[in-house]
């Protein structure tokens, strides 16, 4: 983890009473910098149980609410390569939805290969060890 910014969220109105109810997943959501403006894609916020016609779209590209001086700082980094943004935890501060985003470097591909090759080793240690316990 290279830095860590905290940004608000545009949100409809079905949206802040969803994440009230904490119907939200973080499981595949990511930031990206289009055209001098942060966005939010793949943030999964339920639809309200409650709403009607007016329901929210549960993945759609939600916009997020940053300095000017922090949005620069981002486009300079994003763009050296190898960086991305990603959200860690969302929260409600004085009333207001916050996202929690940091700014990290990804894997090398030899590193890639590396942790599969150590995790199918380990499957395969695993499988000798269950089948000397059955007795095959």
């Amino acid at each position: 983890m290279i830095d860590v910014f905290e940004a608000g969220i545009a949100l409809q109105g079905t949206e802040v009473k969803s994440l009230r109810a904490g119907r939200v997943s973080l499981a595949d959501a990511f930031a990206t910098v289009t055209d001098g403006e942060v966005w939010l894609r793949g943030l999964h916020i339920q639809e309200y149980d409650f709403g009607s016609w007016t329901n929210h779209e549960p993945r759609r590209h939600r916009k997020l609410l940053l300095h000017r001086a922090e949005i620069e700082r981002l486009i300079g980094k994003t763009r050296e390569g190898g960086m991305t943004l990603v959200p860690l935890s969302v929260y409600f501060s004085g009333g207001l939805c916050k996202i929690e985003l940091a700014l990290v470097k990804g894997k090398a591909s030899h590193d890639k290969r590396q942790a599969m090759a150590e995790r199918d080793a380990k499957r395969e240690a695993e499988r000798v060890v269950g089948r000397r316990i059955k007795g095959w």
